[in-house]
C-alpha cells in the first residue's frame, strides 16, 4: 500500500518563526514514518520557500536554511498540480501531495493566508479553514463574535493607526470605561508577543506604541485577575475538549519569555477544579470552537476568577507543539501519545477534506 504524502511547512514571516521550528521539528518526528512520505517545505523569516531533504535536528537549531541541498519551492494554486514546485536549475519539477500539516504560528500561517491558498489548490490541510483561522487570529473579531455567542470575555476596545491624532483624548476615555491596570495587544499575534500591562495613562501610551510597531489595530482590555486555564479541542463534526490545564506564569502574566524563553511556567494538568466547574469550562470551550467555525484542533484559553466566572482570553487555531506546549500535553492526558494525535490530525484532514 503506497505511503500517504504529507507536507509539513514551517518557519515562516512570523514574529513566531523560531517557535515553528521546534514545533514542526516535534511533529515530524512524530509522524509515524510507515504510514507517511514526508517532505519538509522551510519559510524563511523573509518569505521565502524552500525545499527541504536534511535533518529534523536542523529544523528545530535553525540551520536548515543554509543546507546547501534546499532547492526553491512553492505550492501552486491551481489544483491541477496538485503538489509542491519545486524550482531547481530553472528546471520545474512536481512533487505530488497528499495533505499539508502547517505547523506555521502567527501571521502568514495561521491568520487564514495559507488556508486560501491551500483551499485554491485542493489540497488537504490540518487545522482551521480561512475564515475560523483569520477570525481567531484577530483578537476584535474573536470578541465579537464571542460577543454574540454570549460567551463572556474580557471588556474591551479596539484603536486603529486612524485613532493616532487623537489618542490621548481616547486613553481618557478608555480608562474611564474599564478601569487600570489594562492589557494591550497587537489586534493580530500571537504567543502573547507585544502585549504588555498599562497600571496609568503613560504607560499606556507606551503599551499602545509598542503594539503598533506589530499591528496596524490594537486591542485594550481589562484586567482580569484569575486562573490562568486551558483546554485542548480535537475533531470535526463532533470535536471534543480535553480536561482543563493550568498554568502557573512564571512572569507577572504569561508572555512569550514566560512561554518559552524562561522555561519556569508550570503546568498543571489537570487542573484542580470542581468538577461542575470543569464540565463549564469545557462546555464553554467547545461552543466558542463551534462559534468561530474551527475544525480539526484548537486550544482554548480562559481566566477563572475568585468569584468562579469563566472569561474566554483567546482561541489558538494552530497551538504549540513543542516539548512544554499546553495542547499536545493536554491530549496525551487523554490517553492520545504525540505520534497517536498527529496521525489522527493528518487522517482526519483528509477524510473531511472538499
Amino acid at each position: 500500500m503506497a505511503k500517504i504524502k504529507v507536507a509539513v511547512l514551517f518557519g515562516g514571516a512570523s514574529n513566531e518563526h523560531d517557535i515553528s521550528l521546534i514545533s514542526a521539528s516535534n511533529v515530524i518526528s512524530s509522524i509515524p514514518k510507515d504510514k507517511y512520505d514526508v517532505t519538509c517545505i522551510g519559510i524563511t523569516k523573509k518569505g521565502r520557500w524552500l525545499y527541504y531533504p536534511g535533518d529534523v535536528e536542523d529544523i528545530k537549531n535553525g540551520k536548515w536554511e543554509f543546507n546547501t541541498d534546499c532547492t526553491s519551492a512553492v505550492i501552486s494554486p491551481d489544483p491541477i498540480n496538485g503538489g509542491i514546485l519545486i524550482i531547481e536549475n530553472g528546471e520545474v519539477s512536481v512533487r505530488k501531495i497528499d495533505v499539508v500539516f502547517p505547523v506555521l504560528h502567527g501571521k502568514n500561517g495561521e491568520d487564514g493566508t495559507l488556508q486560501g491558498l491551500l483551499d485554491m489548490a485542493k489540497i488537504p490541510y490540518v487545522g482551521c479553514g480561512l475564515l475560523a483561522s483569520a477570525c481567531c487570529m484577530d483578537k476584535a473579531h474573536t470578541h465579537m463574535i464571542l460577543d454574540y455567542n454570549g460567551i463572556k470575555t474580557a471588556k474591551w476596545k479596539m484603536i486603529t493607526q486612524g485613532n493616532i491624532s487623537h489618542l490621548e483624548k481616547e486613553y481618557e476615555s478608555i480608562a474611564q470605561k474599564l478601569k487600570f491596570p489594562l492589557f494591550v495587544k497587537p489586534a493580530n499575534c500571537g504567543s502573547s508577543i507585544g502585549i504588555n500591562k498599562a497600571n496609568n495613562l503613560e504607560e499606556l501610551d507606551a503599551a499602545v506604541k509598542t503594539a503598533f510597531s506589530h499591528d496596524s489595530k490594537v486591542i485594550i482590555e481589562e484586567f482580569i485577575k484569575g486562573r490562568e486555564l486551558e483546554v485542548a479541542v480535537f475533531g470535526y463534526d463532533s470535536p471534543f475538549a480535553s480536561y482543563v490545564g493550568e498554568i502557573q506564569a512564571c512572569n507577572e502574566f504569561y508572555d512569550y519569555d514566560a512561554k518559552y524563553v524562561l522555561g519556569d511556567s508550570r503546568l498543571s494538568i489537570p487542573a484542580e477544579l470542581e468538577a461542575d466547574k470543569m464540565n463549564e469550562i469545557r462546555n464553554t470551550a467547545l461552543k466558542a470552537y463551534k462559534a468561530l467555525g474551527c475544525r480539526g484542533l484548537s486550544r482554548v484559553d480562559f481566566f477563572l476568577t475568585d468569584d468562579g466566572t469563566v472569561y474566554i482570553n483567546e482561541i489558538n487555531t494552530m497551538p504549540g507543539f513543542t516539548p512544554i506546549s499546553m495542547y499536545p500535553k493536554l491530549m496525551e492526558d487523554l490517553g492520545m501519545s504525540q505520534s497517536y494525535l498527529v496521525d489522527k490530525l493528518i487522517e482526519q484532514a483528509i477524510e473531511k477534506a472538499y
